[in-house]
């Protein structure tokens, strides 16, 4: 996962000052991520509360950006273009990011208070996991929207709006 987030960086950077920041903290939410898991397999008695906030909150933070941010602004500069069938295309794979949204939703809600943290300890392997599958997966269909939505539009690609 960390490898596809480089690769993005690297496709997509430079390109707009939002969307770079938003793929920093997704490369900043990877290592997050792979320092919990690291705990989790090590010592999962051990892992406390604080590794598992951190991550929650640049896990929500990032999906907030995304959503509050970044789709709007994507699916802005395809209305500016003209751009229908991004904007088709776009709205069925926000329907597809929506899983991934409620399965963040839950996991904060599994593990966003110090009881049900601890209540939910034994589950965080599987949480792991399953993030790790849906993540990937959400971060597959944001690398589409940004294809779809912006780096069409880019100026080598783009014609000046109607």
């Amino acid at each position: 996962m960390l490898e596809d987030c480089k690769n993005a960086l690297e496709r997509w950077g430079g390109v707009h000052i939002l969307i770079d920041r938003w793929l920093d903290q997704r490369r900043q939410l990877l290592v997050s991520f792979i320092e919990l898991k690291e705990a989790c397999d090590a010592e999962l008695e051990a892992v406390s509360k604080a590794p598992i906030d951190t991550f929650s909150e640049l896990l929500m933070d990032y999906i907030s950006a995304g959503h509050f941010e970044i789709y709007p602004q994507l699916s802005e500069e395809a209305q500016a273009f003209g751009d229908e069938g991004a904007l088709v295309i776009a709205e069925k794979l926000l329907e597809r990011l929506e899983m991934s949204t409620e399965m963040v939703l839950e996991f904060d809600t599994d593990f966003g208070t110090t009881l049900s943290c601890e209540e939910n300890i034994a589950r965080l392997p599987a949480w792991i996991d399953r993030l790790a599958r849906g993540l990937t997966e959400r971060f597959a269909l944001e690398d589409q929207l940004i294809a779809r939505l912006h780096a069409a539009h880019s100026p080598q690609n783009a014609k000046a709006p109607a």
